[in-house]
């Protein structure tokens, strides 16, 4: 697993947030941070849960279900069943223009802790530097409400250039047992450190913030077991595009899909943030994985060492219990699965890598690249902005540079610093890439 290093860069303006500093050796820690505010309260969920457990008759539960039914607002009074019962929870908050709303409802501050994120409005064009004076000048209105109403409701408030949300929140808000709203679809992006993160409409996020139970109908649970270890040019975002394959863009809905197995040891963080990211595409409630200690390694490395060692004395409830059920179990040997791309047109039109030229001859399809990106809230780590200039270094190497459009959109400024400063960012440039604002940009069409 790739770490980040310490930073000393300066911020480009006054609308970058101060930068993260992480690892990349046990020996070089970021400073701890206090983390009592996104430390999730393990004790008291245990309880809730036993609660819960007794209503169910002490039956085993699967991960899922352990953090979903540990969160309601009434444990001792409702018995889930899957698929059928409406649980009211009670989760954190991600919110951006469900301020709005928000402010209707004439609290002084927001009942859980709340974030909102700039990084919808930046259109990725020249570069950087100019899209980011660019956005600033277009939607400074949007941007002074945001910030303003932050101050004023006791929100976190990350400005325009700081990143994509998800990544931020992998960062510094994710950790095992979470139960957290975020208003994007990729915000299960968190459940690659053991959160249960759903994306929702402002109105839900807005129900959290105020202190209203949400209700969500208790999902059904896909298992997928990993055995084996990647190995060669595959990667973790090739678990998910090979599971798109089977389970198609609608195979998802109305499931949580829970990762389990000795495959899921030898996974990075990150790596496990880019296939909960994309279970959004098979239409998945949300997707996680259990408590390991890739996920550990992360929090440390990221200063949240505290939520590691409580998140660790808590590690029987953050896994599934010995002899859950799930409604249905997928089995992918990490071993033995090879690079995929998926489309065109459609998200679950998976090809392994070995087949794509087979099946582009045989559909007909142009076989000529036109633009490549490195980045989107799903390839915006450092790990992935790593590997990619891996590749990179050996084609300037070679003499050769992209004949197609490059693109790269770090996941937050404390990665786009990091890449600088590591000499990455030359070597993505020196073979034609362009480097865009640390935004969704090209991923939302902007």
């Amino acid at each position: 697993m790739s770490f980040l290093k310490p930073l000393t860069r300066t911020p480009r303006s006054r609308w970058n947030t101060t930068l993260r500093t992480l690892a990349t050796e046990a020996s070089i820690t970021r400073p701890v941070r206090d983390c009592t505010r996104i430390t999730p309260p393990y004790a008291k969920l245990v309880s809730n849960l036993e609660k819960v457990k007794r209503v169910l008759d002490h039956r085993p539960l699967t991960l899922s279900e352990k953090i979903l039914y540990s969160h309601l607002t009434n444990p001792e009074e409702v018995k889930p069943v899957r698929g059928q019962t409406y649980l009211k929870l009670s989760p954190d908050a991600s919110a951006q223009m469900a301020i709005l709303q928000f402010m209707l409802a004439g609290m002084p501050t927001t009942a859980v802790p709340s974030s909102i994120h700039c990084d919808h409005l930046i259109v990725g064009h020249k570069g950087a530097e100019q899209d980011l004076v660019n956005s600033i000048e277009n939607n400074k209105e949007i941007f002074n409400f945001l910030q303003s109403a932050a101050e004023k409701y006791g929100m976190s408030f990350w400005k325009p250039g700081s990143g994509i949300i998800h990544q931020i929140v992998l960062e510094n808000y994710a950790a095992p047992g979470l139960l957290m709203l975020g208003t994007d679809s990729h915000t299960p992006n968190a459940g690659g450190l053991g959160a249960i993160a759903i994306g929702v409409g402002g109105a839900d996020a807005v129900d959290a913030m105020a202190n209203i139970p949400w209700e969500l109908k208790a999902p059904e649970v896909i298992g997928v077991k990993l055995t084996g270890k990647l190995n060669g040019w595959t990667s973790p975002k090739d678990v998910i595009l090979h599971l798109a394959g089977k389970l198609t863009v609608r195979g998802g809905t109305g499931h949580i899909i829970e990762y389990f197995g000795p495959g899921i040891d030898t996974l990075s963080c990150t790596g496990m943030g880019t296939i909960c990211n994309m279970g959004a595409e098979v239409g998945a409630t949300t997707s996680l994985f259990p408590f390991v200690n890739s996920m550990s390694s992360y929090l440390h490395a990221t200063g949240r060492g505290p939520v590691a060692e409580a998140a660790r004395q808590h590690a029987q409830f953050l896994k599934a219990d010995e002899g859950a059920h799930y409604d249905k179990v997928i089995e992918v040997n990490l071993s033995d699965l090879e690079p995929h791309i998926n489309g065109p047109f459609t998200p679950d039109l998976a090809t392994p890598l070995s087949k794509f030229a087979e099946v582009v001859k045989k559909n007909g399809w142009k076989d000529e690249v036109k633009v490549g990106l490195i980045g989107s809230c799903t390839n915006s780590s450092y790990e992935d902005m790593d590997r990619v200039t891996s590749l990179a270094k050996q084609a300037v190497e070679k003499g050769i540079k992209s004949k197609a459009g490059f693109f790269i959109t770090p996941g937050s400024e404390q990665i786009r610093a990091t890449i600088e400063r590591d000499g990455q960012t030359g070597v993505l440039e020196q073979v034609g890439g362009v480097v865009l604002a640390n935004a969704c940009g090209p991923c939302i069409g902007q």
